[in-house]
């Protein structure tokens, strides 16, 4: 829901001559847009709304039912009007909403125009509030000549837009939601070839970038399919050897070009030392005994030493398998295994036994069940919880395919830390995770505010984005509630992942936590080139209550 800068969108079959005086002189742009319908006005005054969903087939399958999600969007704002009292309806062979359709004064409040590509809505409606109606006098609005408009206002009703808003999450969302739930309740995850990882699509597993001994050093070669053909020299160091085609024209499209040549020397700050101790070799043994899988060593986390030596691990729930192939992470992507109902039980006899004093808990995605996971996550919360009622326990979860029936069995768990990363900035979510939704994201973490949990994020650099951009993403996630934010520099696993872009200096870092902590208002933001979402969460999860 937003409100528009004045703008004449001219629809596919919009007939230009309903323009009927130049929208320069008032200062208005004019659009051609790819939705149904004629010329119409977008600006101050008034609420369009753009409902983003999966639309059902036709009964017996097919394509989706335009004319359906149309009644449906139609509907919804009729219920909104119902409740301030206005008498809205249909008008016969004119969509929309009109006030007293039934009369011959007529007059329409609410314009609707959609599209549906591949089964999903594009586009949606605008409202009328207290818009000023002289801007409808420069044409004919969606090509009506005889049937003027109006406004809530116009039509006597005095009512905050605030007020508005509410009122429309409320009734399209009543609307809506049952088309939605059909949807969800029929998941299958159908795995695509470009659904998959480089590896799973037969690439190979990539080269593992590892430093070379300076600068204009040749890498190693790398294990490569039998039908590939060894790249030359020169053409293997380059910041885009080995990225698939489909992840260079995504990377492209968001106008990241260049990057670090594979194999080009990490600066000092970004070196860790190896330290295994007795600490860091008794979880491991102990995850091997329970079969459990740890993120630090499925992500290839640099700071897997400094944790497992504390004591301190983050353990990935439901398989090795994701359902996604997001273009900066090491897990693969594969049609997951069966989910494991005693993995709770084995993570809690696990927290025990290494006398955790703070459990993390992350997980695949896992699109192909119907609740996206959740159900795992929370059992496993409440066996930790059974076993040993001190413990705290942070939840890093994926977002859920949006279901807020999944989120509140998760909340419902009461874990001491609801975490979700956003992982980077707008403009690069389709290349860095295509599966993913800028907007979902911060909607999940909003929510799980609004239930009254911790909420925490986190974003990694290096991947083309610039500092201001990374500013922007930190005040939205300050806006919907989140508490705490980490941000880390990106290391590029193998040849078949995102380039680098470059790498944050270490002063950079402590420029963002000063923003986010002092003029954004987050409780913590632990910013530095390796700091990651799991690093001292126990500490951080301690400090809020302090």
């Amino acid at each position: 829901l937003l409100e528009h800068p004045p703008v004449y969108t001219i629809g596919r079959s919009g007939d230009p001559a309903n323009i009927v005086a130049d929208p320069a002189e008032v200062g208005a742009d004019v659009l051609r847009v790819n939705r149904g319908g004629d010329v119409t006005f977008h600006g101050p005054g008034q609420i369009v709304g753009y409902p983003i969903l999966n639309v059902p087939g036709k009964r017996g399958g097919g394509m989706a039912d335009t004319v359906a999600y149309v009644d449906l969007v139609e509907q919804a704002l009729i219920d909104v009007l119902e409740h301030l009292g206005l008498p809205a309806g249909r008008l016969l062979g004119y969509p929309g909403v009109w006030i007293e359709p039934d009369r011959p004064t007529a007059r329409k409040i609410a314009a609707i125009g959609v599209r549906l590509s591949r089964g999903r809505s594009m586009h949606g409606f605008a409202l009328n509030v207290d818009v000023d109606r002289s801007w409808f006098d420069r044409i004919v609005p969606c090509g009506i000549a005889d049937r003027p408009v109006t406004s809530i206002a116009a039509e006597g009703v005095t009512v905050e837009r605030r007020d508005v808003v509410d009122l429309l999450v409320d009734r399209v969302s009543a609307r809506l939601r049952p088309e939605l739930d059909v949807v969800r309740s029929d998941v299958v995850w159908r795995h695509a070839a470009t659904d998959l990882a480089p590896f799973s699509r037969g690439m190979g597993p990539g080269q593992v970038i590892k430093p070379s001994a300076s600068p204009s050093a040749a890498p190693s070669p790398s294990p490569a399919p039998a039908a590939a053909k060894s790249p030359s020299p020169a053409r293997a160091s380059a910041p885009d050897a080995g990225v698939p085609v489909r992840l260079k024209g995504r990377l492209a499209e968001a106008g990241v070009a260049g990057g670090l040549e594979i194999g080009s020397r990490k600066p000092a700050w970004m070196r860790v030392n190896l330290r295994t101790d007795e600490n860091f070799r008794k979880l491991k043994k102990t995850a091997r005994n329970l079969s459990l899988t740890t993120v630090c060593e499925e992500a290839g986390c640099p700071n897997i030493f400094e944790c497992w030596n504390e004591g301190t691990a983050t353990f990935m729930l439901l398989g090795e398998r994701c359902t996604r192939a997001c273009g900066f992470c090491l897990i693969d992507t594969r049609k997951p295994d069966a989910v494991d109902n005693d993995e709770p039980a084995r993570v809690a006899t696990a927290v025990e036994e290494l006398g955790l004093s703070f459990a993390v808990l992350t997980m695949v995605a896992r699109d192909d069940l119907d609740d996206g996971g959740a159900a795992i996550v929370a059992e496993t919360v409440e066996a930790i919880r059974a076993r040993t009622p001190g413990v705290g326990v942070e939840v890093l979860i994926s977002d859920l395919q949006g279901s807020v029936a999944s989120l509140d069995v998760v909340c419902d768990s009461a874990p001491d830390v609801v975490n979700h990363n956003i992982e980077t900035v707008a403009r690069l979510q389709r290349a860095v995770r295509p599966s993913a939704s800028y907007a979902r994201s911060l909607t999940l973490l909003a929510r799980a505010a609004d239930r009254g949990r911790t909420t925490k994020s986190g974003l990694i650099v290096g991947m083309g984005e610039t500092p201001d951009e990374v500013v922007a993403t930190l005040a939205d996630l300050a806006a919907v509630g989140v508490e705490v934010v980490t941000i880390g520099q990106y290391l590029r696993p193998t040849s078949h992942h995102l380039p680098i872009h470059r790498w944050w200096e270490p002063a950079e870092f402590e420029e963002l936590k000063r923003i986010g902590e002092q003029e954004l208002g987050l409780a913590h933001v632990a910013a530095s080139p390796l700091s990651r979402s799991s690093h001292h969460a126990g500490s951080i999860a301690r400090s809020l209550g302090d």
